[in-house]
């Protein structure tokens, strides 16, 4: 289960499956152990139907879905919009659908537009927690005020979407004050926790994500 969720309401978190490299064999089924609800990406399906997997949605608009076999208990919902990418689909399809708890998978490597603009999409959700993972990091939007107690040496990146401002930061080795990041100006990569007490992230103005990476 992702550290950034938890069951509320008697609702669990969905998953989605996007089609970037694929994590851990160990990491999607611990997911899906949390996540039953599995909507999967046309351009993974093929690799979903190789792991056994019964996803409860594929959606896309079809151009790489190709010739499968399609399992009768999965959903196959195609959509043309050209305006929208596989990822942004799902997400849609998961919000119609009253989630607000996301966590995505192989969403990131491959190709790196596809990464840049998979991580770029979390802006268009701010009221929506959803987590990317994968086998180094967990990246997902901070509400104004987080806090979270992670072990000393922990490595977090603070990375703006796309400038953010009024940054406070506690227990981070390099604090920030009522501070401003912004992609292309100044970047809140590599910091670290200090482990001293609870990790404490603020901010006034614009979205600003969290990067935990366990490399």
């Amino acid at each position: 289960m992702s550290s950034h969720h938890y069951v509320k309401d008697g609702q669990e978190p969905a998953l989605v499956i996007a089609n970037g490299a694929m994590c851990s064999y160990q990491i999607l089924t611990s997911l899906m152990e949390w996540c039953p609800y599995i909507v999967v990406c046309d351009g993974a399906y093929k690799h979903v139907q190789n792991l056994q997997i019964v996803p409860n949605v594929v959606i896309g608009d079809f151009d790489s879905l190709g010739e499968v076999e399609r399992d009768l208990h999965t959903e196959f919902i195609e959509l043309n919009d050209q305006e929208t990418t596989d990822l942004e689909k799902a997400l849609n399809h998961l919000v119609q659908k009253g989630y607000t708890d996301i966590n995505v998978v192989w969403a990131a490597g491959k190709r790196l537009d596809h990464t840049l603009n998979n991580v770029a999409t979390l802006a268009k959700y701010p009221d929506i927690r959803i987590v990317i993972i994968d086998d180094y990091t967990r990246t997902f939007v901070l509400p104004k005020t987080y806090k979270k107690r992670y072990e000393k040496g922990q490595q977090l990146s603070l990375v703006p979407l796309h400038t953010c401002k009024g940054i406070t930061t506690q227990n981070l080795k390099y604090n920030l004050h009522n501070e401003e990041l912004s992609i292309g100006a100044r970047s809140g990569t590599s910091n670290e926790a200090t482990g001293s007490d609870l990790v404490q992230i603020s901010y006034t103005d614009g979205l600003l994500a969290l990067i935990e990476s366990n490399d």
